[in-house]
């Protein structure tokens, strides 16, 4: 279970670090410009570095120039009092964008920089990684580093000693794409196989012509696929192999006499859903958008396959507001399996969540153009230090 998130230099994220439990909640005023995306988008941008997609998924987002914090490097006190204009000032630092995370066994942080002005290239726009650590334990220390990688020398500790495996990685491929060796390198492949696990739902797509709509070729589906495709063998593998008594539990929670019927033609599968006082179920193309959401969610949540981590951001959108409680209590079951982020501005949703054992509540707001955890002191924070270059 990750117990810090740790962001530097992201969009409004100047310096933010996350405490995290078993169940946590980010939120902050909507439409405020808070964080809270940013949050969820950094998160997946530290995802994507055991997927190798790092550097391409910086560009989608206009390159690191586009993602870097726009302020100064440091806010002082007299800026913040607004005593004095909010300005520049010399740096102290090389210009960078780093991201890390702490469990209780394993830490990692990634730090991306600017290419040197020579030699000239096109590809001159591109970030660089300039260093990558895996440290034992959920505080990083020099002397408890595992695997360290500085511009292209990638080492791993051997005892008291080092052990040099490569001297050229490319300065756009993270470790995990180069040195994820099961004999040599173990430490980096169990970490970089963990973050694979993570999953990501966000904001499925409910219009006629969605995926979770149509019916489809039925295999075992232990994880519901990103855009819902899959949803119909998703709910019957929970029947099957999985919790089927949650599953009907969750739907009856949300659709009170409302039962789940998967139905089979020429090896495709589709939904149909009972409900009282119909001689008929309807299909999927005849839910309604909130109640196609609300499905796609019991298979994420209901998983038999459950992750390492589940973030759902903002997992309110097009459902009624009478459904979000019932939404809130399975979130609240599957932490018991699983960590649980949720991204969220919904007060019913937040409301229910808040009522659960162990719930990390985060409330994130805006100063100076920096987000910031509010009520968070210096000494609230969890303990954190980036590893040099």
């Amino acid at each position: 279970m990750l117990t810090t998130l740790a962001i530097a230099n992201y969009r409004s994220l100047r310096a933010l670090t996350l405490p995290l439990g078993r169940l946590n909640v980010v939120t902050g005023a909507n439409g405020s410009g808070s964080g809270k995306s940013s949050v969820y988008r950094a998160l997946r941008l530290l995802a994507e570095t055991a997927q190798g997609g790092v550097i391409t998924s910086l560009a989608r987002e206009g390159g690191l120039q586009s993602t870097l914090w726009a302020g100064p490097e440091t806010l002082s006190r007299a800026m913040k009092r607004g005593d004095v204009p909010v300005q520049g000032t010399v740096r102290s630092e090389p210009v960078n964008l780093r991201l890390g995370f702490a469990a209780d066994d394993f830490g990692y942080a990634i730090d991306l920089g600017l290419p040197p002005p020579i030699p000239r290239t096109m590809f001159q726009h591109d970030p660089q990684i300039k260093r990558e650590c895996i440290w034992a334990g959920p505080l990083f220390r020099e002397a408890s580093v595992l695997a360290d990688r500085r511009n292209g020398a990638f080492k791993l500790r051997d005892g008291r000693a080092w052990q040099v495996l490569h001297q050229n990685v490319p300065s756009f491929d993270s470790i995990f794409t180069h040195c994820a060796d099961p004999r040599a390198a173990p430490e980096v492949l169990t970490l970089r196989e963990r973050i694979r696990g993570w999953r990501f739902y966000d904001h499925f797509r409910s219009d006629a012509d969605a995926p979770a709509r149509q019916p489809q070729i039925g295999t075992h589906a232990p994880v519901l696929a990103n855009d819902g495709a899959n949803l119909a063998a998703a709910l019957q593998t929970i029947r099957e192999i999985g919790d089927g008594e949650a599953l009907d539990a969750a739907i009856d929670d949300a659709f009170p006499g409302a039962r789940i019927e998967i139905e089979q033609a020429e090896g495709r599968f589709s939904i149909g859903m009972w409900q009282p006082g119909l001689l008929r179920p309807l299909r999927a193309g005849e839910l309604s958008d909130g109640t196609l959401r609300y499905l796609l969610l019991v298979a994420a949540l209901c998983s038999p396959r459950p992750p390492g981590l589940l973030v759902l951001n903002e997992p309110e959108t097009s459902l009624h507001p009478d459904l979000l409680p019932a939404l809130g209590r399975l979130i609240a079951l599957a932490a018991e399996d699983t960590q649980v982020l949720v991204v969220s501005h919904a007060a019913r949703l937040i409301a229910t969540l808040e009522r659960a054992d162990d719930c990390q509540s985060l409330m994130l707001e805006k100063e100076l153009g920096e987000t910031r955890i509010v009520g968070q002191t210096p000494l609230d924070q969890p303990p954190w230090h980036w590893p040099a270059r």
